[in-house]
């Protein structure tokens, strides 16, 4: 089984809000992340997606299963989720986009700035 979750795994302004690099919808990729160690309740996702509604969440983890990233089993009454192999295989991809991020991260927000500044 593994190690709880951190509540604090993802930081309010994460990066991939910054980020033009997305995996599927808003959470998705924060999703793959919190899966990346095995399966998990939906329970589980809900304590460092603090910020997600249980209506969206679902809503992620359906688009996922539709696109063969996370497979949902029922197994004696509870409900998992877990990445298939090809779920698993966006990790690498994810590792670079945010190592990217993270290096672009003060030229990403400057950007925004400039964007929400002209708009004012």
């Amino acid at each position: 089984m593994a190690a709880p979750l951190d509540p604090e795994m993802f930081d309010e302004l994460c990066p991939s809000e910054l980020s033009p690099i997305r995996f599927g919808d808003k959470w998705a990729g924060m999703v793959v992340r919190c899966l990346e160690d095995g399966p998990r309740r939906f329970s589980e996702l809900r304590v460092p997606l603090r910020g997600v509604t249980a209506k969206v969440l679902t809503r992620s983890l359906r688009r996922l299963e539709a696109d063969g990233l996370v497979r949902r089993a029922v197994l004696a009454g509870r409900v998992e989720y877990t990445l298939t192999p090809l779920g698993r295989s966006l990790l690498g991809p994810m590792d670079v986009a945010c190592a990217w991020a993270r290096e672009h991260w003060e030229e990403l927000l400057d950007a925004r700035e400039g964007v929400a500044t002209a708009a004012d």
